[in-house]
């Protein structure tokens, strides 16, 4: 295609999408077996920036990865090494979670299909559905990757996991944290976990569970995440605030409460960083209780 006509193409793609998909939850078959699909069946996700007007496809980028593609096929290499992350959507094919330049650019040299991940994500259906159900009127929100994950020569880890689940979850847990979740589960708390990255749902709902801990909320691709001002997202955010008196953030060094409507705070610090850690936390939550 010709620039102009490329990037009509892109242009009539993203419109075409808009309002279409619904999105699914893949079995873990699928997820499993699945590792290729048509470029056809994918479809730009209409929360990217790819798609956002004031931002859209950089065909700057899209020609780099154009360039990369045609240099790997000339000398025998795939022209894909990392796969697009994807998820499941009705009434067919994948909604691109990552990977819209690489797409726009294999659409662009002609390849049939590409590599994918499939990745099931937290929908808005699926938070508010959570909410509903749930019995209590106070959570504690917490991010994997700050607080929960650690590198593996941090001093203070849970055990890892045996073979074969360790070939999978090569994540390390933060010494303490299951007894943590445990006592927030028992004083009537609902865990939220966030991540910027993009983990499946069920991954990481089945890492928990492994240590013997329930999450009830689990929030993954937060660093792509539009962040606007539509009346949906206004109806979360009053939702949450409706359903949960108290809100307790945990980082690090510090627990951050706020109550309800009325957005107040208050500030607990946590001194101990090493061993104690968790039950500094749980003595800080007693003082909130």
């Amino acid at each position: 295609m010709a620039k102009t006509e490329f990037e009509e193409f892109i242009q009539s793609e993203i419109e075409s999408q808009k309002g279409l998909y619904v999105p699914l939850q893949a079995s873990p078959l699928e997820r499993f077996l699945v590792t290729k699909t048509s470029c056809k069946k994918i479809h730009p996700n209409p929360d990217d920036e790819f798609c956002f007007p004031d931002v859209g496809p950089s065909y700057r980028i899209i020609s780099e990865y154009e360039s990369k593609m045609r240099t790997a096929m000339g000398n025998g290499y795939p022209p894909i090494e990392e796969p697009l992350m994807v998820s499941k959507v009705s009434p067919d094919g994948y909604m691109l979670i990552n990977g819209h330049h690489r797409w726009a650019a294999a659409m662009k040299v002609g390849l049939k299909s590409v590599p994918i991940k499939i990745i099931n994500m937290t929908t808005d259906e699926d938070i508010r559905r959570m909410i509903e159900n749930s019995k209590h009127d106070k959570r504690v929100t917490v991010d994997l990757d700050e607080v929960v994950f650690r590198d593996a020569s941090y001093p203070y880890l849970e055990k890892a996991l045996g073979f074969p689940h360790n070939m999978k979850f090569k994540q390390r847990m933060r010494l303490g944290i299951p007894a943590l979740f445990h006592y927030l589960n028992a004083h009537g708390y609902d865990i939220w976990v966030y991540s910027a990255y993009f983990y499946s749902i069920d991954d990481i709902r089945k890492y928990f569970k492994y240590y013997s801990v329930t999450v009830d909320g689990i929030i993954t691709g937060t660093a792509k995440k539009k962040k606007d001002g539509s009346d949906a997202r206004k109806d979360m955010d009053k939702l949450i605030a409706n359903k949960y008196d108290t809100t307790v953030h945990l980082d690090n060094d510090l627990l951050l409460v706020t109550r309800g409507k009325t957005k107040e705070f208050d500030e607990i610090t946590i001194e101990d960083q090493g061993e104690k850690w968790s039950k500094n936390v749980m003595e800080a939550i007693d003082k909130i209780e």
